[in-house]
């Protein structure tokens, strides 16, 4: 009967949103870590989800890099890590979305708030490792997530195409190129091909 249920559900609402919702703790911590550099997943800080959905740490970190597990309640799979220092950043676009803001005015305050010193900017060159996919998903018998693919995030804090010889725009599939030029969320993006 749970078979059958299962499958039901599988067809109903696409098997990657359902294996999220019902991955473990220990297989949350597998799959995030999967977006760190091999070297530093074994001490990396784990922030997933509990049976409610609810945002929290599920291991302590004893390095400098933190992971977060795919959020059950958000379509698609993805993984990101990145260094203790984007994480003031990262907290409060969480802070700002659990009080109701949208994707716009997250962008915004942030970037008002970095510029007034309020809310620490990440470090010149801090990155954002995204490990995704829209119908990816992580497969706990082979350690992978399949159907998956890496993007990449610089910090540049007021970066222009002028101080790093980039364009506002990639000028092909992959090429980075800086994005929110002039501004305090300003990022190198390189985006390479799916499957990478």
């Amino acid at each position: 009967m749970k078979k059958n249920l299962l499958v039901i559900c599988m067809v109903l609402f696409g098997s990657s949103s359902l294996f999220a919702q019902q991955m473990s703790k220990e297989d949350q911590i597998k799959s995030a870590v999967l977006a760190a550099p091999a070297s530093v997943r074994d001490g990396a800080h784990v922030y997933g989800f509990n049976e409610k959905g609810e945002f929290v740490t599920l291991r302590e970190g004893t390095n400098n890099f933190v992971v977060r597990a795919d959020d059950p309640n958000s379509p698609g799979f993805e993984v990101v890590c990145y260094p203790k220092d984007v994480e003031p950043f990262m907290a409060r676009g969480r802070e700002l979305r659990a009080q109701g803001k949208n994707r716009g005015e997250v962008i915004q305050m942030r970037e008002d708030e970095m510029k007034n010193g309020t809310l620490q900017k990440p470090n010149y060159g801090s990155t954002l490792n995204i490990y995704y996919g829209e119908n990816a998903r992580y497969n706990p018998e082979t350690n992978e997530l399949e159907g998956g693919s890496f993007r990449y995030v610089i910090y540049t804090p007021l970066a222009t195409a002028e101080s790093t010889g980039l364009p506002i725009s990639p000028n092909g599939k992959g090429h980075p190129w800086v994005m929110f030029p002039g501004l305090y969320r300003a990022h190198i993006m390189i985006t390479p091909p799916s499957g990478n």
